[in-house]
């Protein structure tokens, strides 16, 4: 990759790590399904506001502003109000490993849907990070026991995973269509929290919202910098390396929640959890390494126009 991709890279995982610690200060007075609404309005019209002030195209078709909503309703919201639920039986550990799992069905969709190949480093990549991502919450997958309300609470695991990787495809999809990620992701963030807020009126949820500084100033961080800033990070990087490679994102976002955690929570450290470590960098690595090779082919070869047009995928 180009240290342009790095950065791209680096951003959104840095800012995921922190908010793990910044959703804490959104529990408790407002339900969680709400907080989610709170923040994908809020983060929308932002984005939406940014996108008018600097004068980007705002004018859409009727079939892009479907595709702006199939994203909205899978990234921005039936996606996190099924984590959401998960959480209130499993502990964030077990669900973080579970949904690590999305880089296989990243990898599945795009080879279904995108016709994309599926790469033998990627798979290589893909089991080093879950791998990791195991040894890390170790300790809390050895005390998770199979129990009848698990298994509910595991099926909504597993709808946040399928909704997360195909809100990903949705996204590599519109970027082929020329649907600019700013403005797409304006639109999706509106259409998902308005989504949610009505969730919220049909599950009868009390409507409340909670004045105090450590939920107002954790609540824009998430929209500012966890919502817009990330994704649009993210996506931007998904529509340049596809969404197999950038979902290692998601891998390499619980270690940094972790050595966050050990700075502001005292989280205790031991051998699984180094391992862990170890494994999720070295499949982050792998993965990247053999994308920058690819490109790196493709640079010096490119002799004719149509090798020269691979370099800009």
């Amino acid at each position: 990759m180009t240290t342009r991709q790095y950065i791209l890279f680096a951003i959104p995982a840095l800012i995921w790590g922190s908010t793990w610690y910044a959703i804490k200060f959104q529990l408790g007075v407002v339900d969680p399904l709400l907080s989610v609404a709170y923040r994908f309005i809020l983060a929308g019209l932002l984005l939406i506001t940014f996108c008018l002030a600097t004068g980007k195209r705002m004018r859409f078709n009727v079939r892009e502003h479907l595709l702006m909503a199939l994203l909205g309703l899978s990234l921005f919201g039936i996606n996190y109000w099924f984590v959401y639920q998960a959480e209130t039986r499993l502990t964030s550990g077990v669900v973080a490993v579970i949904f690590s799992l999305i880089i296989f069905f990243n990898i599945f969709f795009n080879a279904i849907l995108l016709k994309g190949k599926i790469k033998t480093d990627v798979v290589i990549a893909a089991i080093l990070g879950i791998s990791g991502t195991a040894l890390l919450f170790y300790n809390e997958l050895d005390s998770f026991h199979i129990e009848k309300e698990n298994v509910v609470v595991l099926l909504f695991c597993l709808g946040g995973l399928i909704s997360a990787s195909l809100g990903n495809i949705l996204s590599a999809y519109k970027q082929r269509k020329s649907i600019p990620v700013l403005q797409a992701n304006g639109f999706g963030m509106l259409y998902g929290g308005l989504a949610m807020f009505m969730l919220v009126l049909l599950l009868q949820k009390p409507i409340s919202f909670e004045g105090s500084v450590s939920y107002t100033s954790s609540l824009v961080y998430l929209s500012v910098f966890g919502s817009i800033i990330a994704f649009s990070t993210y996506l931007k990087l998904l529509g340049e390396i596809g969404p197999d490679r950038v979902v290692y994102i998601a891998l390499i976002t619980p270690a940094i929640a972790l050595i966050i955690s050990t700075v502001f929570e005292g989280y205790s450290w031991n051998i699984s959890a180094f391992l862990g470590i170890v494994l999720l960098f070295s499949g982050n690595v792998l993965a990247l390494r053999f994308k920058s090779k690819k490109q790196a082919v493709v640079r010096n070869t490119a002799a004719t126009p149509s090798i020269s047009k691979l370099n800009k995928i």
